[in-house]
């Protein structure tokens, strides 16, 4: 297992060691070890899968309560996977981080609580998987456009002539048109490390 450090603190990147052969590949999905060494020690309380087409975005979420870390990989497919700093007083706040997960590299994402995470598909369809540090809450739940100049997230230009939004994710504001209290705290989420 290689545990890639981002520019973002806490936002980190696992690329696997995959075993494979004429029957097909073996990797394994989750160790709690290298989770451990790569600063990652909240429990994972909740599994999820989607599965999406091919220029569906999803995002950019994140929870006001029970804020969720977010352990992400593509079970079958590829997508384009993005964390921002949304941590009001955060020294990265408005950064964002992003890196492509696919079925042949098994690479995985860990988006910290206090960030903002969303995916676009890139292949014709993707399973999406992931695992959560605390249980969905629907009532807290709130966002950033994917789109902010600001942000200034590069989003795969393959994809940009047909992205696929619903109408919730269509409707999110900008981040410096976000309500000052639906941002998450840098003082509740500080950087793993404690800068």
């Amino acid at each position: 297992m290689i545990i890639r450090q981002t520019s973002l603190p806490g936002v980190v990147v696992f690329e696997p060691k995959v075993f494979g052969d004429a029957r097909g590949f073996f990797v394994e999905t989750f160790r709690q070890d290298w989770l451990r060494e790569a600063g990652v020690t909240l429990p994972f309380v909740q599994d999820n899968q989607s599965r999406s087409r091919r220029g569906v975005l999803r995002g950019l979420h994140y929870q006001m309560e029970q804020t969720q870390g977010k352990l992400v990989r593509v079970a079958s497919g590829r997508v384009f996977d993005v964390a921002v700093d949304v941590r009001k007083g955060s020294p990265t706040f408005g950064q964002w981080e992003g890196v492509v997960l696919d079925d042949e590299s098994h690479c995985q994402f860990y988006v910290p609580p206090g960030f903002a995470h969303g995916f676009v598909v890139l292949s014709e369809t993707a399973d999406f998987v992931y695992k959560c540090t605390e249980y969905y809450h629907p009532a807290s739940e709130a966002g950033i456009c994917w789109d902010d100049p600001v942000v200034g997230i590069k989003w795969p230009e393959e994809i940009l002539d047909s992205i696929l939004l619903s109408e919730k994710d269509r409707a999110l504001p900008l981040l410096e048109n976000q309500v000052a209290s639906l941002l998450p705290d840098y003082a509740q989420f500080p950087d793993p490390a404690g800068d």
